[in-house]
């Protein structure tokens, strides 16, 4: 088996092409990238000889299509504002797909994909993918589901990468049409900074006060639990408090419209060029703590009686006492490793349906949990039957 893995020089791609290197039998894995130099340091890091570099501008569709063609799957990390583009390639290439953000742009290619006989699973990374296995862990074991709150805590600098920062202004664009929750049978859209709600996360994070945020999970569980009931989605998100401060100043002040400025000659939109100061200082590359902590809370019924599930994770410490999770890496490695996991299993034929389909279609969830707690992050789970009130 071969696989591709576009935009694979990234922080967190190369983290999930060295899990396939690790843990995974492809015969040739493929680092894609435009940037040259880096995709060649990443060559080098991992030093195997499966692993060979290719330039691929995606862009450049034609181009593109004709250096996937071949290859099993594509693994994909790239951005978010070019999905629509990477999905197109891979679909016409023939291959199976995944990505790590799922925000809608691959539906456009569902036909050819299916008309292949490939598998496309947009949005498997930590959330959206691994909170979907959470929730459907905890609801399989009920018989209705009445709510679910998928929360995270992402603790990282607020622009380590240029895809990191566009990720951070675009869940906070005021105008942002997706920011939904899944409320009595209907979506209904919301406003950055909505309905805050205090999640209390293991250690060392803590107690967290998280908003409402535009994440696949909204939609997915929606349709997945669509015969149990479900009643409200809620999917909520922090990063340090710290960058959460300095996003709702922005947007509190109006730098998340990006209105145009003319600074000399030259116009540019207000956010652009603070997005640019942020990845240009260490302000913005540098946090405090590191790493991933999810949260999601499924209440419903069992056999007549009220019960609450609550499915946390951990992983090793970012402090530098376990080799490989050190400072930003225990952010990237538990973002990447999933995805990776994914391709494999999707690689393998464990996938049975075909065209753009859903986490909560793809896995058992149990299987994704095995796999990761090889990888030292554990899922964990706390279980009360609920009290009626009198």
């Amino acid at each position: 088996m071969k696989v591709f893995c576009l935009g694979g020089a990234g922080n967190i791609c190369r983290e999930a092409v060295l899990d396939l290197v690790q843990h995974s039998t492809f015969e040739q894995i493929t680092i894609g990238d435009f940037n040259e130099e880096e995709g060649r340091k990443v060559v080098a890091w991992l030093g195997d000889p499966r692993v060979d570099f290719v330039h691929v501008n995606v862009r450049d569709h034609a181009d593109t299509v004709q250096k996937l063609r071949g290859y099993d799957i594509v693994m994909d990390g790239t951005t978010i504002t070019l999905n629509g583009l990477t999905t197109a390639a891979i679909a016409e290439a023939g291959c199976h797909g995944i990505n790590l953000n799922g925000f809608g742009e691959e539906d456009a290619s569902d036909e050819i994909f299916r008309k292949n006989g490939k598998t496309c699973l947009p949005g498997f990374g930590m959330t959206p993918g691994l909170t979907q296995m959470m929730a459907m862990h905890a609801a399989n074991q009920l018989d209705e589901v009445d709510e679910v709150r998928v929360s995270h805590g992402s603790f990282r600098p607020i622009a380590f990468s240029k895809s990191i920062t566009e990720t951070t202004t675009y869940e906070y664009d005021p105008d942002l049409p997706g920011r939904v929750v899944y409320e009595n049978g209907e979506f209904k859209q919301v406003p950055p900074f909505a309905r805050p709600r205090e999640i209390g996360l293991p250690a060392p994070y803590g107690k967290t006060v998280q908003y409402i945020i535009p994440h696949a999970e909204t939609k997915t569980l929606a349709q997945a639990l669509s015969p149990k009931g479900v009643k409200l989605i809620e999917v909520r998100g922090t990063w340090p408090q710290k960058n959460m401060a300095l996003v709702k100043a922005l947007y509190d002040y109006g730098f998340l419209r990006n209105d145009k400025i003319t600074v000399g000659e030259t116009q540019i939109g207000i956010l652009d060029c603070i997005s640019q100061y942020l990845y240009n200082s260490s302000e913005g590359k540098e946090t405090e703590l590191y790493g991933y902590s999810l949260h999601v809370e499924v209440t419903g019924t069992r056999e007549g009686r009220q019960v609450r599930h609550v499915l946390y994770h951990t992983h090793p410490a970012s402090d530098g006492s376990i080799a490989g999770w050190e400072k930003l890496r225990a952010y990237t490695r538990n973002v990447g490793i999933p995805m990776a996991i994914a391709t494999v299993l999707i690689a393998r034929g464990a996938v049975n349906k075909t065209g753009v389909i859903t986490p909560e279609e793809a896995f058992d969830p149990a299987v994704i949990f095995a796999e990761l707690a090889k990888r030292q992050i554990v899922i964990h789970e706390e279980i009360t039957e609920l009290v009626a009130q009198p």
